[in-house]
């Protein structure tokens, strides 16, 4: 078998084999491919697509290029979530505790950030002692006790994935259906989870950008979940905007605590309540959606959910005393308020520029060396939709630096006021399921 041959019949626009996906998979991870024939064949794929069943081979193949993570001692359906991105996506923070609060197991493996803020690893860690640096006995047991942990990713997990990603972001074939799918259902097949819920984001903060490619994206994701023995399903969320309030690592634990406490902003916590359905029905803990939303509910009311997060990161070492005095977390030493320059309703806020301004105060990773300031960020006063006043704050700035002019004028651009009402932006677009 021969690379050139491969990258002929793709191009070409023929379905490849089994054997053959296997074989680039397998040597160019092994390095016996080189960079150049993986990307013609990467630029061929990006052109030519591929079937639901050339997705499903490079999926296996990426995930059996590593190490695999093995669940089974732990009892019951594990149901792990992804989302695609976004800007104040505090939806792991809140749902891995309550959906576990409810019985169903959260084996959840996350990474770190590099973007607009920190990666769920890097806003736990915001917690004084929190780490995720334990072994897979130790986050078996945890599970087994408390239905919930979260540990880093494994250095061997999808190497895969590693390589191809570092190619295809320097030869402009990132925004591939194929690519993208493969990539992150590889990971999430690998980290072991019995069930995947998938939340695809949409809209000007999202990697696809409309509502057109994010339904491709999800449809491509569930097929190769299921095909592959996965119960997976999908939603689409907009993410035209932030999601809730606060963007920033020690922010968000702050804002995941007050939705836990059933008081956190009604857009974060209808789409965990959403997403939280979804897991609880595929973990077959309710025969229904409106039966696990009612359970997930009920467990937000009477505290359950709250005293879970507690003991989970109590678990993993941190102080969780921070839940009922979140003034623990870190700190930035200035808060500068945003006037709105005009009256009228905010029609627009650019998610990914305001995502921008939040690393540019130290929220985020510029680079894999940069360093993150957890205490750092924004929160919003105002959604699409609302009505403000002149003068009125807009939003607040944590910063550790007092002078955050190049910030302020990069909010200003982000939100646009109209005179003219203006409605709030629909938050689910869709489910898709096998």
């Amino acid at each position: 078998m021969r690379m050139y041959d491969i990258i002929e019949k793709k191009r070409d626009g023929h379905a490849l084999t089994k054997e053959e996906i296997y074989f680039f998979i397998e040597g160019y991870t092994n390095g016996e491919i080189p960079d150049y024939q993986a990307s013609a064949l990467l630029m061929a794929i990006y052109f030519e697509d591929m079937t639901v069943e050339e997705r499903a081979n490079l999926t296996s193949a990426m995930v059996e290029s590593g190490d695999q993570i093995d669940l089974s001692e732990i009892s019951g359906v594990k149901v792990d979530k992804h989302s695609t991105g976004g800007v104040g996506d505090t939806t792991t923070l809140i749902l891995a505790p309550l959906v576990a609060s409810v019985g169903v197991p959260v084996a959840k493996m996350s990474g770190r950030g590099l973007g607009h803020t920190g990666g769920t690893i890097d806003k736990l860690e915001a917690v004084p002692g929190f780490h995720v640096e334990i072994s897979n006995e130790k986050f078996i047991e945890l599970v087994n006790q408390n239905k919930v942990a979260v540990i880093g990713q494994s250095g061997n997990l999808t190497p895969a994935d590693k390589k191809l990603y570092g190619l295809r972001d320097v030869t402009a074939t990132v925004n591939s259906i194929p690519l993208i799918a493969s990539s992150i259902m590889s990971k999430k097949i690998a980290s072991g989870a019995d069930a995947i819920v998938l939340d695809v984001k949409t809209g000007a903060g999202a990697f696809m950008k409309n509502l057109e490619d994010a339904k491709k994206l999800a449809e491509a994701m569930v097929t190769i979940g299921n095909r592959v023995g996965r119960q997976t399903m999908a939603v689409i969320s907009d993410m035209s905007q932030p999601l809730g309030y606060a963007i920033g690592n020690a922010l968000e634990i702050n804002e995941a605590i007050d939705t836990l406490k059933g008081r956190g902003p009604e857009d974060l916590t209808e789409l965990c309540l959403t997403l939280g359905s979804q897991m609880v029905v595929l973990a077959n803990q309710a025969e229904s959606m409106e039966e696990a939303r009612s359970k997930l509910k009920e467990s937000i009311a009477n505290g359950k959910a709250f005293e879970q997060f507690k003991t989970f990161l109590a678990s993993q070492g941190g102080d969780a005393s921070v839940a009922d005095y979140p003034e623990n977390l870190p700190q930035a030493e200035y808060k500068i308020e945003l006037p709105s320059l005009s009256a009228g309703t905010v029609s627009k806020i650019i998610a990914d520029d305001i995502g921008t301004a939040a690393m540019m105060l130290g929220a985020g990773r510029a680079t894999k060396d940069s360093e993150i300031d957890l205490a750092v960020g924004i929160v919003l006063h105002k959604k699409i939709g609302d009505s403000v006043k002149e003068g009125e704050a807009l939003l607040t700035i944590h910063a550790n630096q007092e002078n955050v002019d190049e910030v302020r004028a990069k909010l200003y651009d982000s939100i646009v006021i109209a005179t003219e009402n203006v409605p709030a932006p629909t938050l689910v677009y869709d489910t898709v399921t096998k």
